[in-house]
């Protein structure tokens, strides 16, 4: 499935690729809305009604993956919310051991995501995550999030003249991100059918999918 003889470089999203996205779900779609609503005197339906008209309106921003905007819109401590519930926080499967392989081969491993970098420290104090790669890069650091042009030409400037899209490959669950980094020249590109453990694989993606990174090791 992946032409390795053509890769040089191995792009990782984080969120719903390396890690469970169950995590994350849980957090903003359970956690999230019942601590808001018990706080506003509304049920946890009511509360997540009002807290995803804010997050659609502001998705594929970088206000969308910023802890501090949604400590503001909530008045919860967002970051404390992380840390109670890290334990949820694993790797999904075969992402660290693939990860590692494609390393050993001497190829560079770059976490590429649109977290905010405190999610990202959470998420490396309970599994460290950064020790995985060789270095990570935030749609925070470099001012745009994944959807956007924007970050891939910020990626190709940090990466400087050793990196070439052409010889990389990139795994994502979001096929909007997908499309960007195919704008960008991105040759390789992959989906995860199954971001989050308790749901259920998606079907008709409109990138290539694989369910665990054991389907395409090195």
């Amino acid at each position: 499935m992946v032409p390795w003889g053509e890769v040089d470089t191995v792009l990782l999203d984080m969120d719903g690729t390396l890690i469970d996205l169950h995590f994350d779900n849980h957090l903003w779609n359970v956690v999230v809305p019942a601590r808001f609503g018990e706080r506003e005197g509304m049920d946890s339906a009511q509360a997540a009604q009002g807290l995803y008209r804010e997050m659609l309106a502001s998705k594929a921003s970088l206000d969308f993956y910023d802890l501090d905007y949604w400590a503001r819109q909530t008045r919860l401590d967002i970051d404390a919310i992380h840390e109670e519930f890290k334990g949820l926080i694993r790797y999904r499967p075969g992402a660290k051991a693939f990860a590692a392989e494609v390393r050993r081969t001497g190829r560079a491993v770059f976490l590429a995501t649109n977290a905010h970098p405190r999610s990202i420290a959470v998420k490396h104090r309970a599994i460290g995550l950064l020790a995985a790669v060789d270095a990570s890069f935030s749609a925070h650091e470099l001012g745009a999030p994944k959807e956007d042009d924007g970050y891939w030409r910020g990626l190709a400037r940090r990466l400087g003249s050793g990196y070439d899209p052409a010889r990389t490959l990139l795994v994502d669950d979001n096929d909007v991100v997908l499309a960007a980094a195919e704008r960008a020249g991105v040759a390789h590109l992959l989906c995860i059918a199954q971001p989050d453990s308790t749901g259920s694989p998606r079907r008709d993606l409109p990138f290539r999918a694989i369910g665990d990174f054991a389907e395409i090791m090195p």
